[in-house]
């Protein structure tokens, strides 16, 4: 079910400005040779998952990320909401799923770009292997995520199973919007999602 309704979502988080400003088209990830299993991440091994926590901001010094969550749940359709267009600055986060530092596979979905400019993961395609995603919880702790990889999956070919599929370490998945803007369906072809795994705590 989440599967299904998270990959329904997707196409929402798309452009809703005209590109032919100042701000032109989001980064590109850079390829990679070799990409990780989603199941599990080889450097995560015997790092402990942290007790649930809601999440209440990320940072993400590369991209100079720092923004508050919001919490998503699913509309009447079933389908995931996406955070409110109205605040660019937001992240939004699976309430019902994975809490970031939790046992499994946190999602963490964020704006590309809205009407007036680009969004809170603008910068997501620019991030790279060794980056790290800070997030902070409700309980006073921080969880800091190392990034594994970052890719771009063509929506109409998404590896659903990769992406969302369970892990048996404590994973985030930070998805956005990306690639090439199709003027004619008002929508990027892609989306960017950075692969990443709890570090230990400092």
């Amino acid at each position: 079910m989440l599967i299904a309704a998270v990959a329904i979502l997707l196409g929402a988080l798309m452009i809703k400005h005209d590109l032919s400003g100042d701000s032109g088209p989001p980064p590109r990830p850079v390829p990679a040779a070799a990409q990780p299993s989603a199941s599990s991440s080889p450097a995560a091994e015997g790092v402990s998952a942290m007790k649930r926590s809601a999440p209440v901001r990320i940072k993400i010094p590369r991209i100079k990320v720092d923004a508050p969550f919001v919490g998503l749940g699913l509309n009447s359709s079933g389908v995931l909401d996406v955070p409110p267009a109205g605040n660019p600055n937001l992240a939004g986060w699976y309430e019902d799923g994975v809490a970031p530092g939790s046992r499994g596979n946190a999602l963490v979905l964020g704006h590309v770009d809205t009407m007036t400019g680009p969004a809170v993961f603008w910068g997501l395609g620019s991030l790279k292997s060794g980056d790290t995603v800070e997030i902070s919880r409700a309980d006073g702790s921080v969880a800091k995520f190392a990034i594994d990889s970052v890719e771009a999956f063509p929506k109409d070919d998404f590896p659903d199973e990769r992406v969302y599929g369970k892990t048996r370490d404590a994973q985030l998945r930070l998805i956005t919007c990306g690639g090439t803007y199709d003027r004619k369906a008002k929508d990027y072809k892609d989306n960017v999602v950075v692969f990443a795994h709890l570090l230990p705590p400092e």
